[in-house]
């Protein structure tokens, strides 16, 4: 199957300011999901890594990993994601986080397009991040 989500950074754009693309295109007849908010969410239902953002990091996007590959999409499956942090003092550890993790993820070198929101909290205190995604397989 032809990957159904493809990334492109137009040319005369000014550069991305990090690890994403512009636009993410979705092809012609792929189903398209609206993954909701991935959080800290241990297997128990507890919080994961609660005062631990590099805990609550990984946690998140093995849930939303997780998430996709039961629905049967990958990583790469990913159209748009929006990230939610609740302080902006995490915004380096995110970035440097994510480096390490996204050319594993997107082994291609490209990522899909990203907008990193800070917010006064989530639904419960202890959750330092929430990730969110549409994808498309």
């Amino acid at each position: 199957m032809t990957q159904a989500v493809e990334y492109i950074n137009p040319p005369g754009l000014p550069p991305v300011q990090g690890m994403y693309s512009q636009l993410g295109a979705i092809a012609s007849g792929a189903r398209t999901y609206h993954v909701a908010g991935q959080l800290a969410v241990a297997d128990d239902g507890s919080v994961a890594g609660v005062g631990d953002f590099a805990a609550q990091f990984h946690r998140v996007f093995q849930n939303l990993v997780g998430t996709l590959e039961a629905a049967g999409g990958k990583p790469t499956s990913i159209a748009k994601m929006t990230t939610y942090l609740v302080h902006s003092q995490d915004i380096p550890t995110f970035m440097k986080l994510r480096a390490a993790l996204f050319p594993k993820l997107f082994p291609n070198g490209v990522y899909p397009p990203n907008t990193l929101i800070v917010i006064d909290r989530l639904v419960k205190e202890d959750f330092l991040l929430e990730v969110e995604a549409v994808a498309a397989f």
